[in-house]
């Protein structure tokens, strides 16, 4: 009996071991390494920033066996954000990406271990990711897709100087959108534009919003709203039928619904953010690695919206000027 019980608690801790070892990845010896990748919702923009990030991963050799990507979609859910960002926290990644500025509050309040890079982040230290841009403080670092509102509205009205009162559509539950209307309101104030505003909660509110603010508006900005974002298809229908320009400020909205802006191609941030990825790998340490801003703005344009609305591209170049 006595020895049948010491077999018992030497089989019992072997067990333990085997488990330990199985809830907690051992470090690859082929050179195969893992990254999580949680983004918020489908929308084209945060889509192109995730298949960026891949890009420039593969560019640096992580493809094919040499890296496994967990990714995970919360779908604009925030109990699922949690539920994920758990997982994540649980997985022995040795990077994660979030996308967009909810994903990485979640993820950072579930893990403070394991790097984290952000990208389609509006302002990482309003949102609680850093304390300072140039000496992360949190293991998060990343890159931010704020660009020049100030200009993006002067872009706006050079496009369209006939225009009186701008229209302004967000979620009000975004952080990031908050930031980006503040700054669009007082630019427009600037120039001497009347400002009215709509607020959404879902996908499901934008159609509503998008109508009530065409009777009122004789243009209309969306910043980097991810929920905007995700109903561009039927922001530009509303914005056909009610005759009312749209200058979203990404490029990826202006595509799926907008007229034109000056803005930057989630891809390259996605890329940006996958090179900075790419140097926590390589062993470098995440408070050196300084929060950084898009590489490169240009003019984005939408062909067939311009057409609709009379612009063309020799005005949209010209309203960069």
């Amino acid at each position: 009996m006595k020895m049948n019980k010491v077999m018992a608690t030497a089989a019992a801790a072997a067990l333990l071991l085997v488990l330990g070892a199985c809830g907690k990845r051992a470090e690859a010896t082929d050179g195969t390494v893992r990254i999580g990748v949680l983004q918020l919702i489908d929308q084209t923009a945060l889509t192109d920033a995730r298949k960026g990030f891949t890009q420039a991963l593969a560019e640096a050799g992580y493809k094919g066996k040499k890296v496994e990507i967990d990714y995970v979609n919360a779908q604009g859910d925030q109990a699922n954000l949690k539920t994920m960002s758990q997982r994540l926290a649980k997985d022995g990644n040795d990077v994660n990406l979030a996308i967009a500025t909810p994903a990485a509050q979640a993820l950072l309040k579930e893990d403070q271990k394991t790097p984290m890079v952000f990208t389609a982040v509006t302002d990482p230290k309003a949102a609680g990711l850093v304390a300072d841009l140039k000496a992360p403080d949190k293991n998060v670092t990343g890159v931010v897709d704020l660009v020049d509102i100030p200009a993006q509205i002067r872009y706006m009205h050079n496009l369209f100087p006939k225009a009186k009162t701008v229209g302004m559509i967000y979620n009000a539950a975004e952080q990031n959108s908050i930031v980006q209307i503040k700054a669009a309101e007082k630019a427009a104030k600037k120039l001497g534009l009347k400002v009215t505003k709509r607020t959404v909660a879902s996908t499901n509110d934008v159609q509503q919003a998008m109508e009530s603010l065409a009777g009122h508006s004789d243009v209309i900005y969306a910043p980097t709203d991810n929920t905007v974002a995700a109903a561009m298809a039927t922001v530009g229908k509303v914005s056909l039928a009610k005759k009312v320009p749209v200058v979203p400020a990404a490029s990826t909205m202006v595509k799926d619904g907008g007229v034109a802006n000056i803005g930057i191609d989630y891809k390259d941030l996605g890329r940006q953010t996958g090179r900075l990825a790419v140097k926590i790998l390589k062993g470098q340490k995440v408070n050196k690695l300084a929060v950084e801003t898009p590489a490169k703005v240009t003019v984005i344009e939408n062909p067939a919206m311009m057409k609709a609305f009379g612009i063309t591209a020799e005005d949209a170049a010209n309203a960069a000027k």
